[in-house]
């Protein structure tokens, strides 16, 4: 069984695209099982965010798991098979390692270094674990990119180097308004992203935040920890009057902000949209005075480039780290293939070792107790001595490219019953 990535993300995808093949909430739980249904797949986890769209996925086979899961995201989608196809990027086995601890460490994101990415993995991997479609392979998968990110952000510069998208919206912001300290901001939601703009907000020396939510409780909480007020939705067109910027992160699918909503104005209005599927109507951008930016046009202007200080050092760095971790995970699951043989061979030595030691004490009934431990103990060290080296080599060869053949003639030689070390394995897992 391998690992497969099938994906789609602000690399390889139109905005208005990607927008149609995100899933979230109960379309995201129905993904996870419709793939790990397929008789191709055994496992699956889905990375689900604004700019990515990815189904990580342990097969049997490469291209019937490929098929499956294209097709699975063309059904969710609403989108023909082949015009999806276009986009899709496909990763396998090793290579599919490299991507997701390369996501993990922010190094594919539209803006290099985010840390957002980490927290999202986190919420993909704990979904997967409560549906139960993650198993052994995809749980140290993950756990091992959470780890890999984590030592990326703490060794390197990375999350310094790259800003995350709110703070280079901010940075777009200034070079329309001028210094937003003193500026009156409206955030509309009071999800995570939102949480984000309103610290990023209040870092930056705004201390006139509105949040306007559905629920008026998240938005009191939220705005309680910037010193800022909540508004209702329906507040939002009154709110919109009297701000100089706005940051929208809702992503319900609906026009929250419109050229009506917005209206007449006498003074400059930023709006960041980084809400997926968006929430401004793009004819905001013709009301005079106003500045609309959107995950769209952040894709086509290179906002990646935005902040650059010590970025490249810090990427080389990043990628090295990447490149470190994918030969240790690759080691420890190749070495892990011979694990239950090792197991099952010792397993089938100390059967032998118990048996034999049977029949010489029912031929010698009258060997007093010292000395069948001690005959019992030299017996175990002998064949504990005959094993060891054997043992030790082939968990050695086995961490090599084709590590699995050296299992397979180790079962070979000594006449392992080849499902043993599967019910082995399945015994430790258990544990």
């Amino acid at each position: 069984m391998s690992v497969l990535v099938v994906g789609l993300s602000h690399r390889t995808t139109p905005v208005a695209l990607l927008e149609r093949v995100t899933v979230s909430g109960d379309a995201l739980v129905k993904l996870l099982h419709d793939v790990q249904s397929d008789e191709n797949v055994s496992e699956a986890l889905v990375v689900s965010t604004c700019n990515r769209v990815e189904v990580y996925a342990v097969v049997d086979r490469f291209h019937g798991g490929v098929t499956a899961v294209t097709n699975m995201l063309a059904a969710h989608s609403g989108l023909p098979q082949e015009t999806l196809a276009r986009h899709l990027y496909v990763h396998y086995e090793d290579r599919a390692v490299q991507h997701l601890f390369t996501v993990a460490c922010g190094l594919d994101s539209m803006v290099i270094g985010e840390g957002q990415i980490l927290g999202q993995i986190r919420t993909a991997l704990r979904l997967a674990q409560e549906e139960g479609t993650a198993g052994t392979t995809l749980n140290e998968l993950a756990q091992h990119a959470l780890r890999v990110g984590k030592r990326a952000h703490a060794d390197t510069g990375i999350d310094r180097a790259g800003a995350s998208l709110v703070g280079v919206g901010l940075t777009l912001a200034e070079r329309v308004l001028g210094p937003i300290t003193g500026r009156r901001a409206l955030v509309v939601g009071a999800g995570s992203m939102s949480s984000l703009s309103a610290a990023t907000l209040f870092r930056a020396g705004v201390t006139d935040v509105v949040i306007a939510n559905r629920t008026r409780e998240r938005a009191e909480r939220l705005a309680e920890t910037v010193g800022g007020r909540a508004a209702d939705l329906a507040d939002v067109p009154a709110e919109l009057a009297e701000a100089d910027l706005v940051i929208s992160c809702v992503g319900a699918g609906t026009r929250t902000i419109t050229p009506e909503t917005i209206g007449d104005r006498d003074k400059p209005l930023f709006v960041l949209d980084l809400a997926l599927p968006h929430d401004v109507d793009p004819g905001v951008r013709d009301l005079p005075g106003v500045t609309l930016v959107d995950l769209k046009s952040m894709q086509q202007d290179g906002v990646g480039d935005v902040s650059d200080g010590g970025r490249a050092e810090a990427i080389c760095e990043v990628r090295r780290i990447v490149a470190e971790e994918v030969a240790a995970y690759l080691d420890a699951a190749r070495a892990a293939l011979v694990t239950p043989t090792v197991v099952a061979l010792r397993s089938k030595a100390a059967g032998v070792v118990e048996a034999e030691m049977g029949r010489l004490l029912s031929r010698l009934p009258d060997i007093d107790g010292r000395m069948r431990d001690e005959i019992t103990q030299t017996v175990r060290r002998v064949v504990d001595k005959l094993l060891h080296e054997p043992t030790v080599r082939v968990k050695r060869l086995a961490a090599s490219p084709g590590g699995d053949q050296y299992a397979e003639a180790l079962r070979e030689l000594f006449g392992l019953d080849p499902k043993t070390p599967d019910a082995v394995s399945s015994l430790e897992v258990e544990q």
